[in-house]
């Protein structure tokens, strides 16, 4: 059994929006939507877990039921920070699930490709993340502006969501390492000593996190269409 795990509980700060960052409408749906659909129609997932926060806990139970999601199995109060959201959601995990994804909902367009390719490369070896190589020219930046020196950019690759792993060592992650301060979930499993498999994914599963990101994703959402 394979359980997602679905982050809508961020404020969305940098996005600088009246509404909350997964309510914004890309076209005609909001941002969740798109990801949620994608989710709950995907052969490989048994049940979904949605984080919400307090301002957007309503409004985002209104969008599910109206949409009739058939796998959401509840919504949970995120925390402080992106881990604490995650560890919320990953006590919500049916006791006889094996694996869990994770996913931002501030990533409307993953597409099943990639969630099977990343479902499949997890269960080979315990865990899997999606990433695209770096295109542009990465530039390592001392105190006062000063650059350090140019990286490799041939070995550096831009990590996505969703990432899966086996639930037993996500949860060890987590309960070892949770108070680190970390920006995916991976990292704490690479805490563990354990290897995980990279997956090539897709330029177009941009996050949302700016205004600009916003004209970007409803390029991507028109062509889509």
């Amino acid at each position: 059994m394979l359980s997602a795990i679905i982050l809508a509980a961020g404020q969305g700060r940098r996005l600088k929006s009246v509404a909350p960052k997964p309510l914004v409408e890309i076209g005609k749906l909001p941002v969740i939507i798109y990801s949620l659909n994608t989710l709950d129609k995907h052969p490989k997932i048994d049940e979904i877990i949605v984080v919400v926060n307090v301002n957007n806990q309503r409004a985002i139970t209104r969008l599910i039921k109206n949409y009739s999601f058939k796998k959401i199995k509840s919504l949970v109060l995120g925390g402080r920070r992106r881990q604490d959201s995650v560890y919320n959601g990953l006590k919500m995990v049916s006791g006889n699930s094996d694996w869990v994804l994770i996913h931002d909902a501030a990533r409307p367009f993953i597409d099943r490709k990639s969630i099977a390719e990343v479902i499949l490369a997890a269960r080979k070896t315990g865990s899997a993340i999606l990433g695209v190589s770096v295109k542009a020219t990465i530039k390592s930046i001392k105190s006062k502006g000063m650059v350090d020196r140019t990286l490799d950019r041939s070995n550096l690759w831009e990590i996505q969501t969703p990432q899966v792993f086996k639930k037993e060592l996500i949860l060890r992650a987590y309960k070892g390492y949770s108070k680190m301060k970390v920006t995916d979930d991976a990292s704490l499993v690479e805490k563990l000593g354990k290897k995980v498999k990279l997956v090539p994914g897709s330029y177009a599963n941009i996050k949302i996190t700016t205004q600009e990101d916003l004209l970007f994703a409803q390029a991507i959402a028109e062509r889509k269409c």
